[in-house]
């Protein structure tokens, strides 16, 4: 199971682009709510997530995924359910994936040491003992992050790459007319 996580504040391309490829891809995903069932985006746009934070279960999780958004990464990092899910993450060796301000998060809890990774340039100083890099996607063993809005499509379908192999990706890619 893939679980995304939304707060409000959340930019809904990061965080709905990736959901489409997974979903395209016949992946289980879910969006959490961490801030309700009704999550309203960056935009202004109210988001109803699959499920809350206490319907969350630990079981089979194969990924999760932290989008932008400054406001929406504000209140998933202060989360404490969040943060736990990410510690569990790591544990259990899951795939963690942020986009945008998200990887943010990773960096600040010291999680991106000796990891080749980016975010949206302004963050990039967040990204404590990360290899930074300029490149768009990124994915350096059991992280992806990856830079914006611009590419939360290519993001999405580096997940599924990661999961479900790169000729689905591929498939995917050519379907949407992106690749």
């Amino acid at each position: 199971m893939v679980y995304l996580f939304l707060a409000d504040g959340f930019e809904i391309i990061e965080a709905l682009a990736p959901v489409d490829m997974l979903r395209r891809a016949k992946l289980c995903v879910k969006t959490v709510g961490v801030t309700g069932k009704l999550v309203t985006s960056s935009c202004g746009v109210a988001v109803e997530a699959d499920i809350e934070a206490s319907d969350f279960s630990y079981d089979n999780v194969e990924a999760i995924i932290l989008p932008g958004g400054s406001d929406g990464v504000i209140n998933l990092e202060k989360n404490s359910f969040v943060q736990s899910v990410i510690d569990r993450a790591m544990d259990e060796d899951a795939l963690i994936c942020a986009i945008c301000a998200a990887p943010s998060i990773l960096g600040n809890k010291g999680l991106l040491k000796n990891i080749k990774a980016t975010s949206y340039p302004s963050y990039m100083k967040y990204l404590d003992g990360a290899e930074l890099s300029d490149e768009f996607v990124i994915r350096d063993g059991r992280f992806i992050t990856a830079r914006g809005a611009g590419v939360s499509v290519e993001f999405g379908l580096e997940i599924v790459k990661a999961l479900a192999g790169e000729e689905e990706a591929e498939r995917i890619g050519k379907a949407i007319q992106c690749k």
